[in-house]
């Protein structure tokens, strides 16, 4: 049987990858040892069992983790974790752990990067290790504004980060790839992950937000016509078990994306929110402006999206409208040719995105991103 590592099952996509495992009943040949935050244990399940609710998951496909399934331990001390002689017998790491904000978390670098390294070099020594899948972000790349970014192109150092957690994740997978060159690594880039295919945002309402808030606006940074590369939190979590469990592969990197062919315009976006909703369309209304212009609009932000601070929102605007007028692919040509389907469109779900999220205001919803 597989010892399978898993950090960050508390998370968005690493609880997904948890839910797959246990849907799938793959922990019938695969043994979970999960990685979490917490004094001892018992707490440390209830976290687990906790965010897999989120899931849906029945009380019997729970029933197969247990007290024994845990490793507590945090990426930010990883002294507090990496001496536990379980870790020897690990097979296969699937590492989702990371602070994935777009706030100045002050923790950030110390978790994403320098405890990510030592937990590397700690896997690196462990001799039946089989596969190291790491989670990154398609974003690291840098990419050039109305590009495709492929897979077997350089990131463009030329380019500035927009935030500094596409830097951190960069950074770490350099370092990595550097310093532990004996460890089994596999990069895995997921573009822009946004709700679930069957529960919508009840796991999460990480980036749908940005979505509701321009609609809401009936303005943002970008045209109607731009894409974007969304993909479903199911679909990264299915195709990460599979690079993980995969018998061989033949690169070190991969995209979980879209694919040219499957992003999103976001006129589609407004039509199936409008369609959810039994609302109209905005698109005769909606205007194309500047973080500038959004600067002098500010005011009028309670206004139309409820309580809100306008400094956060006008952060969130310029942000996240930096990554909307990219308008950017990512090439997932390689996932293609190993047999993976690709992801189901995005807006074939978003009507659960709408129902999980309907009642909540723009800042209950955004605050799973500036943590």
């Amino acid at each position: 049987m597989n010892t399978l590592l898993i950090t960050g099952a508390t998370g968005f996509v690493g609880g997904a990858v948890v839910e797959y495992f246990l849907r799938q009943q793959l922990t019938t040949r695969n043994k979970l040892l999960l990685l979490v935050r917490a004094d001892d244990n018992t707490t440390g399940l209830a976290r687990i069992i906790d965010n897999l609710k989120k899931f849906e998951l029945s009380d019997e496909q729970l029933s197969s983790l247990s007290e024994q399934s845990i490793l507590t331990g945090d990426l930010a001390e990883p002294e507090s974790f990496i001496h536990d002689p379980r870790l020897d017998n690990v097979t296969h790491v699937i590492n989702c752990a990371a602070i994935a904000s777009f706030g100045n978390n002050p923790a950030m670098w110390r978790v994403n990067v320098e405890g990510s390294l030592v937990f590397a070099k700690r896997m690196a020594q462990v001799k039946g290790l089989q596969r190291f899948v790491h989670v990154g972000t398609a974003m690291a790349s840098m990419p050039d504004k109305d590009s495709v970014f492929y897979e077997g192109m350089p990131d463009n150092e030329q380019n500035e980060d927009l935030v500094q957690y596409t830097a951190s994740k960069r950074a770490i997978e350099n370092l990595v790839r550097e310093e532990c060159p004996s460890l089994p690594f596999i990069v895995a880039r997921p573009s822009i992950i946004v709700g679930h295919t069957q529960y919508g945002c009840q796991p999460s309402s990480s980036i749908f937000w940005v979505f509701m808030m321009a609609i809401k606006l009936k303005k943002f940074t970008c045209t109607l016509d731009d894409q974007v590369d969304v993909i479903p939190v199911d679909y990264c979590a299915m195709v990460l078990a599979k690079l993980c469990l995969a018998t061989e592969l033949s690169h070190n990197f991969y995209h979980i994306s879209s694919g040219e062919e499957m992003c999103t315009p976001f006129h589609e976006i407004d039509t199936s929110v409008a369609k959810a909703n039994n609302a109209p369309r905005i698109i005769s209304e909606y205007e194309q402006i500047s973080y500038q212009d959004f600067t002098g609009i500010r005011k009028q932000f309670k206004d139309v999206l409820g309580p809100c601070n306008d400094k956060i929102i006008l952060r969130a605007i310029k942000l996240y409208g930096g990554f909307a007028q990219l308008n950017v692919k990512f090439d997932n040509s390689r996932l293609l040719n190993m047999g993976i389907p690709k992801p189901a469109a995005f807006k074939s779900y978003i009507d659960k995105c709408v129902s999980s999220t309907r009642g909540q205001s723009i800042s209950e919803l955004m605050r799973v991103d500036f943590k």
